[in-house]
């Protein structure tokens, strides 16, 4: 594989990172809401899913795909319950003022939580979307026929990784100025809301999908 055929597919996947989606939405959700630490471990935790995508591309999980169609059905069921469920928790937390601490943590163990819970948001956002499923087999059949393709994948996904947490920690820094905190601290209302409505179309969506799927 030639320097030019992998920075083709470097831009292709730093044109769909780049673009506003769910990806985004995770990261700026939980650095607004967070700050700055939650939303890089967001970040890391994308970078993560992107390259574990590409590993089980690289060992064949896109044949499994191939020959059973109904794994996309079942991801496309799974991802969109879990939006929702983002939505709802998005939705639940615009309900009820934040004053402070949660009773019963320290900062340090609430820091902690929320930095766990931002890198696994992160990390399950791409791992239950359909559709990054289909980007990585897009690029596998790019690859098909280039010799010593598994490797490529990987390579591939490493750097997709890199410009994953390179893009979305950006977005995190820039959600996480003062500026940004400060308004989602006098709207947040508004801006969980809306979190929650978008959580919520992209898993109706999905579900809506996966039960097209079933029932055809």
């Amino acid at each position: 594989m030639n320097g030019v055929e992998i920075a083709t597919v470097m831009f292709g996947i730093a044109l769909t990172q780049i673009s506003p989606g769910p990806n985004m939405m995770a990261v700026s959700s939980a650095a607004l809401s967070g700050g700055r630490r939650p939303g890089l471990l967001s970040a890391a935790g994308i970078a993560t899913g992107v390259f574990i995508w590409s590993v089980l591309f690289a060992f064949g999980i896109g044949a499994v795909i191939d020959a059973f169609p109904q794994t996309l059905t079942a991801m496309k069921l799974l991802g969109g319950a879990y939006f929702l469920y983002l939505a709802l928790k998005s939705l639940r937390a615009c309900l009820k003022h934040r004053n402070g601490l949660q009773q019963g943590f320290s900062a340090g163990q609430t820091a902690q939580r929320s930095g766990l819970d931002a890198y696994r948001t992160g990390l399950l956002v791409v791992l239950t979307n359909p559709k990054a499923a289909l980007m990585w087999v897009a690029v596998s059949m790019f690859l098909a026929t280039t010799h010593g393709a598994h490797a490529a994948l990987v390579l591939i996904g490493g750097m997709a990784a890199m410009s994953a947490l390179v893009i979305y920690g950006t977005y995190a820094v820039l959600f996480s100025t003062g500026v940004a905190v400060r308004a989602y601290q006098r709207f947040f209302r508004t801006i969980d809301g809306l979190f929650g409505a978008v959580f919520g179309v992209i898993g109706g969506r999905l579900l809506i999908d996966g039960l097209r799927d079933l029932r055809n």
